[in-house]
């Protein structure tokens, strides 16, 4: 091998070194993924909202006045589904505003029918049917899944967003035309401040 072919061979490798490096690739491998997850926590809240058909179906047996709980419930999975996102909507913060506000309705709402199946005492047409125990479980691991699945693509995006703020693979991230990902806020405002429990106990 000559030394001109050496030194062609000694370039074409650094080059592709400093490509592999510059984010070229890396970029668009972590905005897949991010967007995997996306997928998954997507998929966790619409199998929330296809159990609230079955939360109606035990909840009939119920005194007029917790009706308005159900009622509550079915309209808040209205909201939440009729709110939909793209892989593209993912760096508009706005519309991952609008769609966690409606997610966080009906974990609000949920939380309410959870407080009337926890009084389950009370109404002895729900202890009857025997689905009750069933639903309760799966509304509870459901909303485990949620959690693990807004979590993950939690960090998901923050692998993304690093890459793409970060030397060199910012570099690749501009050449791309990449843009930060928004990530899911799931805690409802004022979470932060401690629930006084004055007067319920």
């Amino acid at each position: 091998m000559t030394a001109s072919s050496l030194f062609r061979f000694a370039l074409a490798a650094l080059a592709a070194a400093s490509l592999s490096a510059c984010g070229i690739n890396s970029i668009p491998t972590a905005q897949e993924n991010a967007k995997a997850k996306w997928a998954d926590v997507q998929a966790a809240f619409q199998e929330r909202a296809n159990l609230v058909p079955n939360l109606a179906a035990v909840a009939k047996g119920a005194a007029d006045q917790e009706k308005g709980i159900l009622t509550g419930v079915v309209e808040a999975r209205a909201k939440a589904t009729s709110i939909q996102l793209n892989a593209n909507d993912l760096t508009d913060p706005e519309k991952m505003a609008q769609f966690q506000a409606a997610q966080n309705q009906l974990s609000s709402s949920l939380a309410g029918f959870g407080r009337l199946l926890a009084n389950v005492e009370a109404y002895p047409e729900l202890k009857s049917i025997t689905n009750y125990q069933m639903l309760q479980s799966q509304l509870e691991g459901q909303e485990n899944r949620i959690r693990v699945a807004i979590r993950d693509y939690n960090g998901a995006v923050q692998d993304y967003n690093t890459r793409v703020r970060t030397f060199p693979e910012m570099i690749g991230a501009k050449i791309r035309g990449a843009e930060v990902m928004v990530p899911y806020q799931a805690a409802t405002p004022g979470a932060e401040v401690a629930p006084s429990l004055e007067g319920k106990l």
